[in-house]
């Protein structure tokens, strides 16, 4: 331990935080020197290895500094447009003012609550997700990230049911915490690990329904009930795959039939992504659980929710309401957030937005697609959740790599190797959107060239 170099070196980082301007050059490339020798040396060398193809630009590595709705630029001062959209976190953008705006605000009077006493905003963002919700969803509980809120469905499901089993989709994500992670539909990340959630987990195909009628029927007749379904309302990291149209309703149906409940995993899909406001509204089901993160803080604070029916939470509540707590979840600042967050969204109607974008690019991409089948397999999606599946992971790796050099950020997906996601803020513009699509198309032609 050094305790003098830890405070001159926090001293000097401190001074560089505190710039209003983007650093000198000479201070720019120390910067980046410093960072990728920081997160190979103490953060993650495997991390910094993997994703060296797309964080190199020229002769320095991107290192990024500031951004503006769907423009980021590295320390260096370097413009790229943002097509990856923090994978669902950034559908206002980057740095949207009025989100910033409301948490410096909160900031100035109170960051974080004492948890003892009653503090008004996480009451007034429970209650504006009462008001978006579908259905009669009523109560939430907030934590930071998504698979916190996960966590805590699998809990209240647990609580009400008094049931352990869970039906859970191939290819699904659902976080990497030790819940989380059980009901993960890849063994990569949950293998690793061992022995995990000691309920029974089922996994069935995406999309089938039969398969999750069945799969309640067995569980009901060998005395395993379900406690609960827990899907996606489309795959994200598996490749922005959508379910056909009768998939919702019939698992709907057959949940109320077996006495489980329905827990939408919004987190990814919700406040707009998709083209409707909550993804699963796009067939008109109402869910007994609701999981929602990424976008909430509106790209500005972590913060994270699970929102339920007053009958379902009511063993949250009593005889313990401190059943499920966490001492900084639905903080001042993460709730002043929100708050924002939902405020814009509701205003500027970004979801529509979304399905108006979405279906431009959409076009345009199927036209690559078809220009291009030594190179494409298939586009998916709905919205601004764009998946473009290649021949190989080799090619998708090649694409990613063409568009960055290019000046455009997109990544691939955690459970589909092969698939490149298209998830920009929805706050994008039709000239950006233009702008995409040409670099695309160079980077597309170069690969073809080299075939």
């Amino acid at each position: 331990m050094n305790y003098t170099n830890a405070l001159n070196y926090s001293n000097t980082w401190l001074d560089i935080i505190k710039q209003d301007n983007f650093p000198q050059q000479d201070q720019a490339k120390w910067i980046i020197e410093e960072s990728k020798t920081n997160f190979a040396e103490h953060f993650n060398r495997g991390w910094l290895e993997y994703r060296k193809s797309v964080t190199e630009a020229g002769d320095w590595a991107a290192v990024e500094w500031t951004g503006s709705g769907a423009i980021f630029k590295d320390v260096l001062g370097r413009e790229y447009l943002d097509c990856l959209g923090g994978f669902g976190m950034l559908d206002l953008g980057w740095s949207h003012p009025e989100v910033v705006a409301a948490v410096k605000a909160q900031l100035e009077r109170s960051p974080m609550p004492s948890q003892e006493l009653i503090d008004p905003l996480r009451g007034v963002l429970a209650k504006l997700l009462a008001e978006i919700t579908p259905g009669d969803l009523k109560y939430s509980w907030f934590a930071a990230s998504g698979t916190e809120s996960i966590e805590a469905a699998l809990k209240i499901a647990k609580l009400y049911t008094g049931r352990s089993a869970f039906i859970v989709a191939v290819k699904a994500f659902h976080g990497k915490t030790m819940g989380s992670l059980s009901m993960l539909g890849k063994s990569d990340y949950r293998a690793p690990m061992g022995p995990m959630y000691a309920g029974q987990v089922y996994h069935v195909p995406f999309g089938d329904a039969e398969a999750v009628e069945r799969q309640l029927e067995i569980c009901d007749k060998v005395g395993i009930p379900v406690a609960g379904v827990l899907f996606e309302p489309i795959q994200g990291e598996a490749g922005a795959i959508v379910p056909p149209d009768d998939f919702w309703p019939r698992v709907r149906a057959a949940t109320k039939k077996y006495g489980a409940l329905l827990i939408a995993d919004e987190v990814q899909t919700g406040l707009g992504r998709t083209g409707k406001l909550w993804g699963i509204e796009h067939w008109n089901v109402v869910p007994d659980i609701l999981a929602v993160a990424k976008s909430l803080g509106g790209g500005v604070m972590p913060v994270s929710a699970v929102t339920t029916t007053e009958e379902i939470f009511k063993p949250m509540m009593y005889p313990n309401p401190f059943m499920h707590t966490t001492t900084t979840g639905g903080g001042a600042l993460a709730c002043a957030a929100a708050i924002a967050a939902i405020h814009t969204t509701l205003r500027e109607r970004l979801w529509e937005q979304a399905a108006q974008k979405g279906e431009y690019l959409m076009s345009n991409l199927q036209k690559f697609a078809a220009q291009y089948p030594q190179i494409y397999e298939k586009i998916t999606g709905k919205g601004l959740l764009i998946g473009m599946h290649f021949q190989s992971p080799e090619i998708g790796y090649q694409v990613a790599a063409g568009l960055f050099k290019r000046g455009v950020l997109v990544a691939g997906t955690l459970t589909s190797a092969q698939t490149v996601r298209i998830e920009p803020p929805l706050v994008i513009t039709r000239e950006q959107l233009d702008t995409l699509l040409e670099r695309l198309g160079g980077a597309l032609g170069e690969i073809a060239a080299s075939m």
